[in-house]
């Protein structure tokens, strides 16, 4: 019955959420990583303070490595990301810190997601309520664009060397997890669509939905099978990322990844180690396509700070999903 009620009140807010936000505008998407899985703040501030410590990912993606324009240029996507996370008991809940550097081409954007989230149990699980507040730094190399197409004429491109601007934008999340079996969560980011008149840009906000399952082998407890789905939708294109890890002793893990996301090479392995309280993990996007590429690596490194919030109550987070 808990299940049930649970899953119609999530559906209600989800037809809200994307009723009250659904539009169309142009702007940059947000960054992908294959092992979004273990760092689900990035795209949800609700998960902030959902484990029992100060937890730290870092995340290194190279996209299409060797891959150029004409003109010899480097233009494969490249992106950096730290997330920091903890539970805070004075503040009822958890606090975020998300700084990202996302490089497409000859664009630049450099970001800081601060997030707190509300927390309370619910049922069986815990349920999150979070809010980010972004600060974006976008440059966009206008000098570097290629030779062609800054001869169209177009006055955006003729004569300009280089552009910068900071703006400021909003995120919302919801988040609900039954520790030691599965979560989901709901988020949107870049909610006020913020625009920039200096470098004629603006961004499309996001919706995301997440969950994941944790399945034990019941004759063989030491085996888990962890499903993940990651959605994405501007309300005009909608892209899934569904990955399948199978865990062993949750201290070596590997499987594949199948994504919309990556376009042109959907398909990725996924393998990881966990030593104590660190976390290390490697993903290869094979390259299927015709682009020109060796292929896409994203490397993880993650580490918990195990910590006692409450000495009044036992604990009942999970560190699995960071």
């Amino acid at each position: 019955m808990i299940y049930l009620r649970m899953k119609h009140t999530f559906g209600f807010i989800a037809a809200i959420i994307f009723s009250l936000f659904a539009t169309t505008v142009n702007g940059q998407q947000e960054a992908h990583f294959t092992q979004n899985m273990f760092n689900n703040v990035y795209y949800n501030p609700a998960f902030a303070g959902s484990v029992g410590g100060i937890c730290a990912t870092g995340l290194v993606r190279q996209q299409w490595v060797g891959f150029k324009d004409s003109d010899g240029n480097s233009v494969a996507p490249n992106t950096y990301a730290i997330s920091l996370n903890s539970p805070v008991n004075l503040l009822h809940g958890g606090v975020g810190l998300n700084i990202y550097n996302d490089k497409l081409g000859f664009t630049n954007e450099i970001g800081v997601k601060i997030q707190y989230a509300y927390r309370m149990d619910l049922g069986m699980g815990n349920l999150g309520i979070g809010l980010e507040v972004d600060f974006i730094n976008q440059t966009i190399d206008f000098a570097s664009l290629n030779k062609g197409a800054r001869e169209t004429g177009d006055p955006l491109l003729t004569g300009a060397e280089d552009a910068s601007d900071m703006i400021f934008d909003l995120g919302f999340g919801l988040q609900y997890m039954v520790p030691g079996k599965y979560y989901i969560g709901l988020s949107s980011t870049r909610l006020l669509e913020s625009q920039s008149d200096k470098i004629h840009y603006q961004y499309k906000r996001h919706y995301f939905f997440s969950g994941g399952y944790q399945y034990t082998f019941p004759n063989n407890p030491a085996f888990e099978l962890d499903p993940s789905l990651l959605i994405k939708s501007d309300a005009v294109i909608t892209q899934f990322d569904f990955a399948l890890l199978l865990k062993y002793n949750n201290k070596v893990w590997g499987g594949v990844s199948y994504s919309t996301f990556r376009v042109t090479d959907p398909l990725a392995v996924i393998i990881g180690l966990k030593i104590k309280d660190m976390k290390l993990g490697y993903s290869y996007t094979i390259p299927t396509s015709k682009i020109g590429s060796s292929g896409s690596h994203e490397i993880l490194v993650g580490y918990c700070f195990k910590i006692n919030m409450d000495r009044g109550r036992s604990s009942y987070k999970n560190t699995r999903f960071l």
